[in-house]
């Protein structure tokens, strides 16, 4: 009798609770959104104590492990998963640089990733680079001590290094001289003969007697840059398996502000006095360096092998702070983990949230989760990865098997702020990617993982600009957008944890074309 009047008393507060558990954990996660968004303070600790993130950085590994910290501080599992090595690791300090003359100015410059830095404080005089052998014994004398400027425009990459980057410039070399050849007729008819041709232009290369103006005693080499100034990283010297501490890069590479650059050229030709002083402090470290992807997980209380995930890069080029990228993948997510953790709730399937490692590398550390756990694939229902602007979520598109399902996770999210729409569509089958492409995501999708993501939008008309951050200097804190970023937080909560809570999995059907 009395094991029959508890059941019923269980029975009865059950039925007179205000909310199921899903619906209070839902009320929290937008209490919290509204009244406790931490997101900007991930984002602050994130891009502002630990600054740009290269794998192979003591600032990745600081993020890592702080990361690491976070995460248990709010009750989730949390691990690093070793992901990779890259050869040698590097640090970027300080840099600085100035034109003396008597129009002198601050030059605005950056270098890209793993390549040298100056040996201290370094002043000399300019030159332009040679384009044939002729100008190269021109001045070759002139070379030592000199910043050399070199061709083309920058686009990130410094100069190239490798063996194939050697063969071109053998060849190049070769075209020149013959069209100086040819240039030297031209010039000697001209003379004799009253003609007036136009000189053939050579061909260019930047850096085409690279190591030879090295071994003649430049100082450096500077190329023009469009503003904002984009930077990124030795990437042939970083794939190559010879790599190692004894044959980097000696001497600094410069990608200088266009504006600058054209003045510079101008003073050059015109064979006028003056001198540039550079400081810049690029560091190298020991390697081989591991690289770890930080990975959490709230268990699922009902089905603890089927996932839902939420993910970001946690890298970032170092020429800025990684504000954007992936700051709007990596801080949204860590929000909505302590939400989702705070709020009470008790996902039925496991809840992963993972930053990756090395995107910016060329994707290493979700190729290398998704290798350590080919059995998990099947069971992912979704993978929520974020890896672009601020702009908040304004709605999803799903296969019509899925189409159910979302609205109903989504009805909670209209009730947030009246002025942030939501709408759920449908959305054709689509060829599945034979490859890999330019996020984390597409790993996943070549395996046949779902990767949905949100559709974003710039509703107050901030006039947020991705190309002017992507990989360049100003992909800072400063151009987030901090309404739009709380907003993200709580959606991506809401939505995560709503799949993670459905009563069946998601169907994939109609997710890709048949084959």
């Amino acid at each position: 009798m009395k094991k029959i009047l508890l059941v019923c008393a269980a029975l009865a507060c059950m039925a007179t609770s205000p909310v199921p558990a899903q619906d209070a954990a839902v009320k929290k996660i937008i209490e919290m959104g509204q009244n406790d968004n931490q997101v900007m303070h991930q984002l602050d600790i994130l891009t502002n104590r630990f600054g740009g993130r290269l794998i192979g950085s003591d600032a990745y590994e600081n993020a890592a492990e702080w990361m690491v910290r976070e995460f248990k501080s709010w009750g989730l599992d949390v691990q690093l998963e070793e992901a990779g090595t890259v050869p040698v690791g590097f640090n970027r300090g300080p840099w600085f640089g100035r034109l003396l003359s008597d129009n002198g100015m601050i030059l605005h410059f950056a270098t890209p990733s793993y390549t040298s830095g100056t040996k201290g404080v370094q002043r000399g005089h300019a030159v332009m680079e040679p384009r044939n052998d002729e100008e190269f014994q021109q001045i070759k004398g002139r070379l030592n001590g000199a910043w050399v400027l070199i061709s083309g425009k920058n686009a990130g990459w410094p100069i190239d290094r490798s063996a194939s980057g050697d063969s071109i410039r053998a060849e190049i070399k070769k075209e020149n001289n013959e069209i100086m050849k040819k240039n030297n007729d031209l010039r000697r008819r001209n003379w004799e003969n009253g003609e007036k041709n136009e000189m053939l232009p050579y061909k260019e290369f930047p850096g085409l007697y690279y190591k030879e103006m090295c071994e003649a005693g430049a100082l450096g080499f500077i190329q023009s840059s469009a503003v904002p100034i984009r930077a990124l990283y030795d990437r042939k010297m970083m794939n190559d398996p010879n790599t190692n501490f004894d044959n980097l890069p000696e001497l600094p590479d410069i990608k200088l502000d266009e504006h600058q650059f054209a003045i510079i050229e101008q003073m050059v030709k015109e064979r006028r006095t003056f001198e540039l002083e550079f400081d810049i402090r690029n560091h190298f470290k020991l390697g081989p360096v591991k690289y770890h992807n930080v990975v959490a997980s709230i268990k699922g209380s009902k089905y603890p092998d089927e996932y839902v995930i939420i993910s970001g890069h946690l890298d970032a080029f170092d020429v800025a702070t990684g504000g954007i990228d992936c700051g709007t993948g990596i801080g949204p997510m860590m929000e909505a983990a302590r939400m989702i953790a705070k709020s009470g709730a008790k996902p039925k399937r496991t809840i992963l949230f993972i930053g990756f490692a090395g995107e910016e590398f060329g994707l290493l550390g979700a190729q290398a989760w998704v290798k350590a756990h080919k059995d998990k694939l099947p069971k992912i229902a979704n993978l929520f990865n974020r890896d672009g602007g601020p702009e908040p979520p304004v709605g999803i598109s799903v296969p019509q098997a899925m189409y159910d399902d979302f609205v109903k996770i989504s009805e909670p999210i209209l009730k947030i702020r009246p002025d942030y729409p939501f709408e759920v569509k449908v959305r054709e089958p689509r060829k599945r990617p034979t490859r890999m492409g330019g996020t984390d995501a597409s790993v996943f999708a070549v395996e046949g993982v779902p990767t949905l993501g949100f559709t974003t939008e710039d509703l107050k008309g901030y006039d947020f600009n991705y190309g002017e951050i992507w990989h360049t200097e100003r992909d800072l804190y400063t151009k987030n957008i901090p309404e739009y970023q709380e907003h993200t937080a709580t959606v991506t909560a809401i939505i995560a944890l709503g799949v993670a809570n459905l009563d069946k999995q998601l169907s994939r059907e109609g997710l890709y074309t048949e084959e």
